[in-house]
């Protein structure tokens, strides 16, 4: 099986990485300007960050004897430097037309057409479209010709401007949102996230110390975690790391606000807390499923979540995980779990276990296989 990923980055991870003047930036440039090396370097430097996934699902799926490319098709230096490896010119495009377009120079290129010649040289077996936000059905279409399934993943609020025409099965981690596909008339299956135990092999921890933390978004989409947090803030010594937006600047939030943590930092940071919490989007309703539930416990940090009716499919809570169903409760594990340290370790471990042994990667990646193959033999009967 050929398998084409799409995937975007986070603006200002790519803006740090090729442009910032932050040590993070020094160290992953090597005082070398990133744009002046080759393809292959750019993206390796890119995956060694560990950000967004990194090369996990690419690397899982040769594992399994699959050929497979990634493709961060809003990385502008990123994709014109494919462009002059492969001998290929592309014209400019105003950026108002297409949601796809790069934050960092050169931000002008037609990325859309990049993709359908990567997609026309590859010719892959199937696209899986983690970017369905920003490479809508339109563009996909153009791809129809050069692969035989395209499948679309995606597990936060759906573009509700998406026709949805291209795809032939839509991947979720969550069952609402395979419903509201199924819903909709299209194909939909379940597909869990995971963690790449080859992160503990990069990311090394010495200490736990960090008492407690949150690793994490709080946005106008957060409205339920932002008043968690803003509680947690005044009776715990919680530290905050993450995206925060529309916060206010006099926030009781801000004061225990430690920056944004991308890719290894953000790993290292789970690593070095004894107990991390999460709290779920909104959106997500009844059911778990988010990237810090296998982030925290597979880096090794004790894991207290919200509650959700499907919790138990993927942690036993109280054995491998701990569950609240309230602040007030989420406030009484913080206090017991901080003062029984070995009752803390022994749930930490267990939580570790259960994500390297059921849900890493492999297993992720492993289901994908199964999905895109019943659904590549349906389609040539």
């Amino acid at each position: 099986m050929r398998v084409m990923i799409i995937s975007t980055d986070y603006g200002p991870f790519l803006r740090s990485l090729y442009d910032g003047n932050s040590l993070f930036a020094r160290i992953v440039n090597r005082h070398l300007s990133l744009r002046r090396l080759s393809y292959d370097e750019q993206l390796r430097r890119r995956n060694d960050t560990l950000f967004a996934g990194s090369d996990f699902y690419s690397r899982n799926f040769r594992a399994l004897g699959h050929e497979a490319w990634e493709f961060h098709v809003n990385n502008g230096p990123l994709q014109t430097t494919w462009l002059k490896e492969n001998n290929q010119k592309v014209g400019k495009r105003p950026a108002a037309f297409s949601p796809l377009r790069s934050p960092i120079r050169p931000s002008n290129v037609d990325l859309e057409e990049i993709i359908v010649r990567q997609a026309r040289d590859i010719a892959p077996d199937v696209i899986l479209n983690q970017a369905v936000s920003e490479v809508e059905s339109r563009v996909l279409e153009r791809l129809r010709p050069y692969c035989k399934l395209i499948a679309g993943q995606i597990a936060s609020p759906f573009p509700e401007r998406e026709t949805y025409s291209a795809y032939d099965v839509m991947l979720s981690s969550l069952p609402n949102f395979v419903e509201y596909y199924r819903g909709r008339g299209l194909a939909a299956e379940r597909n869990l996230l995971g963690f790449e135990p080859a992160v503990l092999d990069h990311v090394k921890v010495s200490e736990s110390d960090v008492p407690l933390s949150f690793v994490g978004s709080i946005t106008s989409d957060h409205a339920t975690r932002f008043e968690m947090i803003n509680r947690l803030v005044r009776e715990t010594d919680i530290k905050i790391w993450g995206r925060l937006v529309s916060v206010p600047r006099l926030s009781p939030i801000m004061a225990r606000y430690q920056g944004e943590a991308w890719g290894a930092d953000m790993f290292r940071v789970l690593g070095r807390s004894k107990i991390t919490i999460n709290q779920h989007i909104d959106i997500a309703k009844n059911y778990a499923n988010n990237m810090r539930l296998f982030e925290a416990t597979g880096m090794g940090s004790l894991l207290i979540t919200d509650w959700k009716d499907n919790i138990a499919e993927l942690f036993e809570p109280g054995k491998e995980v701990v569950c609240y169903k309230s602040t007030d409760e989420c406030l009484e594990l913080i206090k017991y779990y901080s003062t029984h340290e070995e009752e803390r370790a022994a749930i930490a471990a267990a939580g570790q276990r259960r994500t390297l042994q059921s849900h890493s990667y492999a297993q992720v990646v492993a289901d994908q296989v199964d999905i895109f193959s019943r659904y590549l033999a349906a389609k040539s009967r």
